[in-house]
């Protein structure tokens, strides 16, 4: 007779939320981390606060928000645990919470009343939890699993692998989730880090080393993908919102355009300031548009000396291109050291979308970010911790 009927590797949302419902069902639950404290990547989310949904991450815009090299493959769960579900536990549990921007859920107060309710909702399911426990060899049992836990051996009918991705190493992450799926047969797409800043060569580094710490609204887009949020210039190269996104969608080699005056059209702006101010430099427009050391290293770029009474539709166009469509050419990432998530993971191609079992190896589930789909920044990839999580919990 096993000794648990489900084992869950990882305390994280997705581990949590598998363990909370399959406890529901009375099966006997056991959660396994390597970590001393469940829930980590939760606590430092959302700069302590915890983005912990967006109301948009819903099935009805999966397949454009969370990649995947099957997009279609996250509807069935994202349908079957939506994000108002979600809400109605933080509510239960007398959370406070507040709206951000673009969906974006947040604690009023600390993200550790995330995973307090979490620890709490699977100890009340009667789940068993254990943190600071390395996990050795896993083997095959009958029907079921084999499990070294630190010194000793450990049996259950079923396994759910909640381990996560590459991303942030410095609190344990690991590639167990994909050494595990190999074992057992199962593909691996490729995996890179997502969400995460962008670096440049040392010389676009040394023109940018002025504007460190500069932040502006803007478009930054690549192909026919964009978005319009804060840009932040740093040391490295370029990071804020924005840049976080359209990373999940860039590759080496490829470059990016920057829209610096979402909005509105630079070509109008410059036309109406040489009608109006024609004695101002084009430096000056643009400073009452941009922060000022953007507006100058902008202005350099152009490279259109004297006053804009003096300058052709010619010379303004030009500007305006460079204003609207900055083409910047990173040379790489910061790395999984700073990425907030993996993109990329077991192929779902092997998994089942209604339970996230593995087709061959029945008892065997991954969810969350382990598998192979990646949401926008914003509580996309929460929602999907919640919802692969909590379908396998039914099944598992």
């Amino acid at each position: 007779m096993a000794d648990f009927d489900v084992i869950i590797l990882g305390a994280g949302a997705a581990g949590l939320m598998a363990g909370i419902e399959a406890g529901r069902r009375g099966r006997k639950v056991l959660v396994v981390d390597h970590a001393r404290d469940p829930g980590e990547k939760i606590r430092i989310s959302g700069g302590g606060r915890c983005n912990f949904t967006n109301i948009n991450a819903t099935h009805t815009l999966g397949r454009e928000r969370f990649l995947s090299a099957n997009p279609r493959f996250a509807l069935s769960a994202l349908s079957r645990f939506t994000p108002d579900m979600f809400i109605e536990r933080v509510k239960k549990n007398g959370i406070a919470y507040h709206e951000k921007t673009l969906g974006q859920l947040f604690c009023d107060g600390s993200a550790t009343q995330i995973v307090a309710m979490l620890i709490n909702e699977l100890r009340q399911a009667g789940g068993a939890i254990w943190t600071g426990r390395s996990v050795g060899s896993i083997e095959r049992a009958g029907d079921g699993f084999d499990v070294m836990i630190g010194d000793g051996r450990i049996t259950s009918s079923s396994l759910v692998v909640a381990t996560g991705g590459k991303s942030i190493p410095k609190m344990g992450a690991t590639g167990l989730a994909y050494d595990l799926a190999r074992q057992f047969g199962l593909a691996i797409t490729e995996t890179r880090p997502a969400l995460v800043p962008l670096m440049f060569e040392p010389g676009a580094l040394e023109r940018l080393k002025p504007l460190a710490g500069v932040s502006t609204p803007a478009v930054v887009s690549h192909g026919k993908t964009a978005f319009e949020e804060a840009l932040l210039f740093t040391h490295r190269g370029l990071s804020g919102p924005a840049i976080l996104q359209i990373s999940s969608y860039w590759r080496e080699g490829d470059a990016i355009a920057v829209d610096l005056l979402p909005g509105a059209d630079a070509l109008a702006l410059f036309r109406a300031a040489r009608q109006q101010t024609p004695r101002l430099h084009l430096q000056t427009v643009l400073a009452e548009k941009l922060p000022k050391r953007l507006a100058q290293l902008v202005g350099d770029l152009i490279d259109q000396p004297g006053m804009i009474g003096d300058l052709s539709d010619k010379k303004l166009s030009a500007a305006a291109g460079l204003v609207s469509r900055w083409t910047l050419k990173p040379v790489g990432s910061e790395g999984y050291r700073t990425a907030e998530v993996t993109l990329g993971g077991v192929d779902t191609t092997g998994l089942d979308a209604r339970t996230m079992m593995a087709r061959t190896v029945p008892g065997l589930y991954f969810v969350g970010e382990a598998v192979d789909v990646t949401g926008w920044l914003g509580g996309y990839n929460f929602q999907w911790a919640w919802a692969s999580g909590w379908v396998a919990g039914q099944a598992a």
